[in-house]
């Protein structure tokens, strides 16, 4: 049964930090790339950063960059999400998902990465709230 499971999330105060972990059972770590997803209450879900398996490439959506950093720790089945510098607009359900490794090269470049519908399987979400 594939499984992706999110933890790490939290309550944090705005500037602070939090590190997000996707653990994935269930296929074959390194033939799925691993995005994070973001949904705030009332917003369309929306990619966060995505890396891939392939060969570690990593890619962030403008919102991410300079304060985020995505990883993975292959011995572990895990990628992780270090969210520094939080705002109170980073406040949502933030989910990991896996796509196929082989469509990564297909994906429209540079934002291919952010299509939901990329990703075959999900996680339930973890909770992030970044208070004022």
């Amino acid at each position: 049964e594939v499984q992706l499971v999110e933890s790490g999330g939290g309550l944090v105060q705005a500037g602070g930090s939090l590190r997000l972990s996707c653990a994935a059972s269930g296929f074959t770590f390194g033939d799925y790339a691993i995005g994070w997803f973001r949904q705030a209450p009332g917003k369309e879900r929306e990619g966060v950063s995505c890396i891939s398996r392939s060969d570690d490439a990593t890619y962030y959506a403008d919102s991410a960059k300079g304060r985020f950093t995505i990883s993975s720790d292959n011995a572990k089945n895990t990628v992780y999400l270090q969210m520094n510098s939080l705002k109170p607009e980073d406040t949502a359900v933030y989910y990991c998902a896996a796509a196929p490794q082989h469509s990564v090269p297909t994906w429209p470049q540079p934002y291919g990465w952010r299509d939901r519908y990329e990703y075959d399987y999900w996680g339930q979400g973890t909770q992030v709230t970044v208070s004022s």
